[in-house]
C-alpha cells in the first residue's frame, strides 16, 4: 500500500511540476531532464527558455532552414524582439531574391537582431567602396558575419575615409572590409600612427619619397593587418635586425619579402632562427645574411620547423649543398616537397641529382612548370610541316 501511495505522489509531482522540499516543508519546482543534453537541469518552463513562435514563423516564411538555425546558433530563436521582415526588405531593395535572403538568414541568423537602423547604417558605409547594388549584396552573401557587425560604426566610417584619402583603391578597401574587419574597429588614430612609423621607417631604411607610397600601399594590400602592430614592436624589431648586421637595404628587402608579417615575430625566436641556420649550412655571417635575404622563411619559421624541413629533404636524397643553393625550397611543406618530387620522378626527372628550382614556386606556378616539362618530353619526333602518309 505504501509503494502504491508513493507511486501516486511521484506522479502528482510530474504532472504539476513541483515537489516537496525536504529541508523547508515548501512546494519547490521539479527537477527537470533534458533528454538531447541527458543532464539534470533545475528550472521551470518560462517563456526565456522557449523559442519565440513569432520568429520561426517569419523565418519560414522567407524560405529559411529553422532546423540549421537551432543547430549552429539556436540562441536566436530565444530573443524577444527580431527584425526579420525588416531586414529581409534592406535586402530585397538592395536586389537580393528570396533565395539569396534565405541563404543569408541561414548562415548568419543574428542578422535578425540587428535594429533595421544600424543595418541602414553599415549598407551606406559599404556603399562608400561598392560600385553598385549588385556588387554589394554579392559580398553581403559572401560575408554576412562582415555585414552584420554594426558596432563602431563611426569608427569604422573614419577608417574607410581614412584609407580612401590614403590612396588604397575601393576594391581593396571592401576586401579589407570582407576579410580583415578588425582594422577597421581599431581606432583610426592608432591606424594613422602606424602608417606614419611605417613611411618613417621606410624612409630611414633608404627608401625614396618618390617611392614611399607605393611601397606603403602594397604593403598594405598584402597583409592590412600590420596596422594592428605597436610602434615600438615595429622599432623593437628593426633595431634587432640592424644589431645583427644586416644592412638598412637589407632589412627593407626583407621588411617587403615578409610583406609586414615581420613585425609580428619576436627577436628571440629570431635569434634561434639565425643561430640554426648559421649552424646548419656552416656559413659566415655575410653568407648567412644573403640566404636570409634570398629566403625570409629563415626568419620567419622556428628552428624547429626549419630542422623538419631540412631532415625531410635530406630524406629525400637532396644535399644540404642542394637546399643553400636554393633555399626557398624550405617555404613548403614536407607533404608538398614529397608530392612534387613524385611528380617529377613520374617525367624521370631525378631532383637529387639537380636543381631544387623546379620544386619551388606556388602550386599554380609548380603545376605550369610541370605542363611545360610534361609537353617538352612528349613532343613528337617529326617535321611539324611535313604532309602525312595516310593509307587509303
Amino acid at each position: 500500500m505504501w509503494e502504491l501511495a508513493r507511486a501516486h505522489s511521484m506522479a502528482w509531482r510530474l504532472l504539476t511540476g513541483y515537489q516537496l522540499c525536504r529541508l523547508c516543508r515548501k512546494l519547490q519546482p521539479a527537477l527537470k531532464i533534458n533528454p538531447s543534453s541527458a543532464c539534470v537541469t533545475y528550472g521551470t518552463d518560462s517563456q526565456s527558455n522557449k523559442e519565440n513562435k513569432r520568429t520561426v514563423e517569419k523565418l519560414c516564411e522567407c524560405s529559411v532552414d529553422v532546423r540549421k538555425i537551432r543547430r549552429l546558433k539556436g540562441w536566436v530563436l530565444l530573443e524577444e524582439e527580431t527584425y526579420i521582415e525588416e531586414i529581409a526588405n534592406i535586402l530585397k531593395e538592395l536586389g537580393a531574391n528570396k533565395t539569396v535572403i534565405a541563404s543569408i538568414l541561414e548562415r548568419c541568423p543574428e542578422a535578425i537582431v540587428c535594429s533595421p537602423a544600424a543595418v541602414n547604417t553599415k549598407r551606406k558605409l559599404w556603399q562608400m567602396v561598392c560600385k553598385n547594388e549588385a556588387e554589394l549584396v554579392q559580398l553581403i552573401e559572401r560575408f554576412p558575419e562582415s555585414f552584420f557587425t554594426v558596432k563602431d560604426q563611426e569608427n569604422q566610417k573614419l577608417n574607410v575615409q581614412f584609407f580612401q584619402e590614403l590612396g588604397l583603391k575601393n576594391v581593396v578597401i571592401s576586401r579589407f572590409l570582407t576579410t580583415a574587419s578588425s582594422i577597421f574597429h581599431n581606432p583610426v588614430e592608432n591606424n594613422k600612427q602606424m602608417i606614419r612609423v611605417l613611411q618613417e621607417s621606410y624612409l630611414n631604411l633608404g627608401g625614396t619619397e618618390a617611392n614611399a607610397k607605393v611601397w606603403l600601399l602594397k604593403l598594405l594590400s598584402q597583409n592590412p593587418f600590420i596596422v594592428l602592430n605597436s610602434p615600438t614592436a615595429v622599432d623593437e624589431i628593426l633595431k634587432f635586425l640592424q644589431g645583427q648586421g644586416f644592412t638598412d637595404s637589407e632589412v627593407l628587402q626583407l621588411l617587403s619579402k615578409l610583406k609586414g608579417f615581420l613585425f609580428q615575430l619576436q627577436p628571440g625566436s629570431i635569434q634561434n632562427s639565425i643561430s640554426f641556420t648559421e649552424t646548419t649550412f656552416e656559413c659566415t655571417d655575410h653568407d648567412l645574411r644573403q640566404l636570409v635575404v634570398k629566403c625570409p622563411a629563415l626568419l620567419y619559421y622556428p628552428a624547429s620547423v626549419l630542422e623538419e624541413r631540412i631532415q625531410a629533404l635530406l630524406k629525400e636524397g637532396i644535399s644540404i649543398a642542394q637546399i643553400r643553393e636554393s633555399p626557398m625550397v624550405l617555404e613548403l611543406t614536407p607533404q608538398i616537397i614529397q608530392y612534387r618530387i613524385r611528380k617529377l620522378n613520374s617525367l624521370g626527372y631525378r631532383i637529387k641529382d639537380g636543381h631544387l628550382a623546379s620544386l619551388n614556386g606556388t602550386k599554380k606556378e609548380f603545376e605550369a612548370n610541370f605542363s611545360k616539362m610534361q609537353a617538352k618530353q612528349g613532343r613528337p619526333l617529326f617535321n611539324p610541316v611535313a604532309s602525312l602518309k595516310v593509307e587509303e
